[in-house]
């Protein structure tokens, strides 16, 4: 289309025009600025020069001045037989309900709206959300629906004796429109004994989530979502019988995708009975399941060893490793994922250093058949207990996450350190992301081409890669591919190749590897707290 916008009469206000033409460019149409203050006359003018398909109009000055003033225009316009034209209307709210009581306007913005109202009108679609058009309800279709907006996730789970405070919540968050992706927080009995009644701790029940025991609870949860904004649903895998729990999952919930480990979940990590190989030999079946049926995977394994304290270097190498194993595996879409401040102690800049390594080794493997989604979140340890301060920190993390350009952001609510977050929580959380994303959208300026982000995510990738071929020649004789051999990964973990400060006294992991926060990166420290290369540390462990 051909759009045209301006500030009207007297009003030199322009930054929502220009955020509205900047968006209509984004989506392909073709524009023309007006400018501040032009009178009724110039507007008129252009509309005859330009014969454009939308006409936008702004005015955020006094609602008196307002009815004046679009009075007069509507006069104008009529006379000059431009009354068919589409017109639409931004402003403060006072003035915009000025605007919908003159009529005219077929679309009126006066920031109360959803941040992609912008772009569904732009598509063709109602401004305001209309119950009858269903967004997409595949990911990949979504997150392309959506875009340039990231999709909005949220972990939700009531921790309770029954599944009805969810339930409820999950309509409320629905009918909101505050989500694209509500992800089931399940308590550990329903991930760990879901087909083990027996198994099953009454005392325990909703411990951490929702308790949900049935197919029948699992329908009446996604029954909930089917209104308002139509979320999409998915849930935390399961940590035993996990082709059955996938299976299950996909047929009540459709399962929007799946997120799976390689070294976690497990007895290793105390959240499943499986040891350590069984799990990784379990979680590459996993992720071939879902490729087979074209349904995306995440990959959270990278920030599991960010959280248990872990040298960023081994974070990258394992952004390298799920990623190849999940394109070996025969994943078509994968979502890799970004926690940020995993550790805590991380500095913005070489959170984002590290980011950018992730990215760089992961990314390598993207072509036509393996197609890479970047999904942020906050870290999870990360929130202060202050609900003001978490508030803030909520608002900071998105605003450096967009940095990445993701197309699906995580919001991890800010009552996380507190507790769970409640339906209304999960709402305000989202609404304060909205307007983070917004605001970054339109020109955040770009904190990845800082030197020495880039500097420090270079060395990153070259240190991934000294430990990614000691892996390899761990597993050399005994396997043809070691990097997505169990049995090798596994002894990589053993071996303490990979390792974490969090893992001491593990059976299953080394656990003497030191780190240390220097210069706001976590690295690799020998007993003294002197940093080490890979070279150096994989020397010490006689693996070099």
């Amino acid at each position: 289309m051909r759009i045209l916008a301006g500030a009207l009469g007297d009003c030199v206000h322009v930054a929502g025009v220009s955020r509205f033409l900047s968006i209509a460019e984004q989506q392909g149409h073709e524009t023309l600025f007006t400018g501040p203050a032009t009178d009724i006359e110039s507007f008129v003018d252009a509309i005859h020069n330009f014969d454009p398909d939308v006409i936008g109009v702004s005015y955020r000055l006094t609602p008196e001045n307002a009815r004046l003033l679009l009075q007069e225009f509507w006069g104008v316009i009529r006379a000059a037989g431009l009354s068919d034209r589409r017109f639409v209307f931004g402003g403060t709210p006072p003035v915009a309900a000025v605007a919908r009581e003159l009529g005219g306007f077929e679309a009126i913005f006066d920031g109360s709206e959803a941040p992609d109202a912008l772009i569904r009108f732009l598509r063709g679609e109602p401004a305001q959300h209309d119950q009858n058009i269903i967004p997409p309800q595949s990911t990949i279709a979504r997150i392309q629906w959506k875009a340039p907006y990231p999709l909005l996730r949220h972990h939700f789970g009531i921790p309770a004796f029954t599944i009805e405070p969810t339930v409820e919540g999950i309509a409320h968050i629905a009918e909101a429109g505050a989500l694209d992706v509500i992800s089931l927080g399940a308590d550990q009995d329903a991930q760990e004994h879901f087909f083990r009644p027996d198994l099953q701790n009454p005392k325990s029940k909703g411990a951490g989530g929702v308790p949900f025991r049935s197919e029948k609870d699992l329908l009446r949860l996604r029954e909930a979502a089917q209104r308002g904004n139509y979320p999409l649903l998915r849930s935390y895998s399961g940590t035993a019988d996990l082709l059955r729990y996938a299976d299950m999952l996909v047929r009540t919930l459709d399962n929007a995708w799946c997120a799976t480990s390689l070294f976690f979940f497990n007895a290793m990590d105390g959240r499943g009975p499986l040891s350590l190989e069984d799990s990784i030999r379990d979680h590459l079946a996993l992720m071939a399941w879902h490729g087979a049926r074209d349904i995306p995977v995440e990959g959270n394994e990278p920030y599991h060893w960010g959280m248990r304290d872990a040298p960023d270097v081994i974070s990258v190498a394992a952004s390298y490793l799920y990623a190849y194993n999940a394109k070996k595996a025969g994943v078509r879409d994968y979502i890799t994922t970004y926690m940020f401040e995993s550790p805590n102690t991380l500095s913005n800049r070489m959170d984002l250093a590290k980011a950018l390594a992730q990215i760089r080794v992961a990314e390598a493997f993207a072509d036509a058949d393996f197609r890479i989604w970047r999904q942020t979140r906050t870290g999870l340890l990360s929130y202060p207990v202050d609900m003001a301060r978490a508030r803030a920190h909520l608002a900071e993390s998105i605003y450096l996450q967009m940095a990445l350009r993701p197309a699906i952001v995580h919001i991890v609510g800010y009552t996380e350190a507190d507790h769970a977050a409640t339906a209304a929580e999960v709402i305000e959380s989202s609404v304060m992301a909205q307007q983070v994303i917004g605001t970054a959208l339109y020109g955040q300026p770009d904190m990845t081409a800082d030197p020495g982000i880039q500097a420090r995510a270079g060395e990153l990738v070259e240190e991934a890669h000294v430990l990614l071929e000691a892996i390899r020649r761990l597993g050399a004789d005994a396997a043809e591919d070691p990097l997505s051999d169990p049995a090798t990964l596994a002894r990589a973990v053993q071996a303490g190749l990979l390792d974490a400060p969090q893992l001491q006294r593990n059976r299953f992991a080394r656990g003497e590897i030191r780190s240390r926060t220097i210069n706001g990166a976590v690295l690799a420290v020998d007993a003294e707290g002197h940093p080490l290369t890979e070279r150096q540390r994989l020397k010490g462990l006689g693996l070099a």
